[in-house]
């Protein structure tokens, strides 16, 4: 390693994936500092996966008050208090902060706050202070963005749905793709009258299409109302309100507008193209399969290359970087069947191939479906209904893509995910015996094939 420099490494960004390679390289032996502007986490702990899920709970819980009627409980006196999540979810991301901050501690990275900026292929100025190291990497991840539209200023982000002050009576999310669906959910649970309004057809483009059908139909039986084929025109205020107006010319009257309109990476400011780095036309780092850009010494993860936006695949790929650089072990990740889950209401579980890219990569392929009441409803009297599909290549009977929604779906697939990487068909999937009276075993009982 190059003591000529002042580190090893620098890494540019303290989120999941930057957190983990520096302390992966560190453990390797590399001099690591970390440089964030922010609070350590990302977007992930800060206005990601963690605050989401924990409002996600709350939402759910009041159709868990609802269920537990048929069961013979008397439900009285509920009520909910938004300023209580806020303080109660303020002070796990806190804690949270402060793991990340003591695991870098331990691992001996050296944390440095403040917004970094590269010099060339091996200088990082933080403020006054220029720092020199064998290897950059950037992880910056992404960040919400708002459409070109007149008022827009008006909306929010996802990022501010997090510190609303007063949680309102009316909203509207704009956006079918997950973090529109997942807000939807979660301020309809909550007791806000809510409009999903996507300008597709369809609700999750990229999923196998049964997802987002499934999906639309258990929301608007939740009362979330569904404007598809609807584009947002402009926003104004309406005395305390306020007003969106439609391309279709219609207007809709709210008190908060949520942007779930899309991401980009988070490079302005970063001196990248000046350094030499190529970037793709949305900003995106352009890398190779092992992380590294048009300049050598400088390396990108995360969502900052806009590959996959998913903080576990961040992980991964901070390990195998770390890992190529520093144990001489060159590592790639192998991205396909990554499972993936959705915290609508009710959740959807994702791995493998859709239908549509199964039929475009194995021809002819078998589909197994099916949609039925869960054992909880018979009792609780909701309308959730479940919907598990697998596709199965017809030449080997090897699944492909195992789809569902419902009740913990994402615990449910994350089991199948490491069936799909080991190869599993069908006729293992038979042989396989449930855990009954569960959701799951319908996994392993599907035999009518479409």
């Amino acid at each position: 390693m190059a003591s000529r420099h002042d580190y090893d490494l620098i890494t540019i960004g303290g989120g999941s994936g930057g957190v983990r390679a520096s302390r992966m390289a560190a453990a390797h032996g590399a001099r690591v500092a970390l440089i964030e502007a922010g609070a350590l986490g990302g977007t992930c702990v800060n206005v990601g996966c963690i605050p989401k899920k924990l409002f996600s709970y709350a939402a759910h819980l009041a159709s868990d008050v609802a269920d537990a009627r048929g069961f013979g409980w008397t439900v009285a006196g509920i009520r909910f208090d938004w300023k209580t999540l806020l303080a109660n979810k303020d002070r796990e991301i806190a804690r949270l902060n402060g793991i990340y901050a003591q695991t870098l501690q331990n691992a001996g990275v050296q944390i440095i706050a403040g917004r970094a900026r590269v010099v060339d292929a091996h200088t990082v100025a933080v403020g006054d202070q220029v720092l020199t190291a064998a290897h950059l990497l950037i992880a910056t991840g992404g960040r919400a963005v708002k459409p070109d539209m007149a008022g827009a200023d008006l909306g929010i982000t996802s990022d501010q749905a997090f510190h609303i002050d007063v949680l309102p009576r009316r909203a509207i999310v704009i956006g079918g793709g997950y973090i529109g669906v997942e807000f939807a959910s979660i301020f309809n649970g909550l007791g806000v009258s809510t409009t999903l309004l996507h300008r597709g057809s369809q609700l999750l483009r990229g999923f196998d299409e049964d997802l987002g059908r499934v999906l639309a139909e258990e929301l608007a039986q939740h009362g979330v109302t569904l404007e598809f084929n609807e584009t947002p025109a402009g926003l104004t205020r309406d005395g305390d309100g306020l007003r969106l107006k439609l391309g279709s010319g219609r207007s809709i009257d709210t008190d908060l507008v949520m942007f779930a309109t899309g991401r980009r990476p988070n490079v302005a400011g970063l001196g990248l193209e000046e350094a030499g780095v190529s970037l793709a036309k949305n900003g995106a780092i352009l890398v190779d399969d092992f992380y590294c850009s048009s300049v050598p010494s400088i390396h990108a993860i995360g969502d900052v290359i806009d590959r996959v936006q998913l903080t576990p695949v961040a992980l991964a790929e901070g390990m195998a970087l770390a890992r190529t650089l520093f144990r001489n072990d060159p590592a790639r990740l192998d991205y396909a069947n990554i499972p993936t889950a959705i915290f609508s209401h009710p959740h959807i579980g994702s791995v493998g191939l859709t239908e549509v890219e199964a039929r475009e990569k194995h021809g002819l392929v078998d589909i197994y479906r099916t949609r039925f009441r869960p054992l909880k409803a018979t009792l609780s009297g909701s309308a959730e209904r479940v919907f598990m599909k697998l596709v199965v290549a017809r030449d080997s009977g090897r699944v492909l893509g195992a789809h569902m929604v419902g009740a913990e779906a994402g615990e449910i697939v994350q089991g199948l995910a490491v069936a799909l990487n080991c190869g599993a068909t069908k006729a293992q999937f038979d042989a396989t015996l449930g855990i009954h009276p569960t959701t799951a075993e319908e996994f392993v009982t599907l035999r009518e094939r479409d």
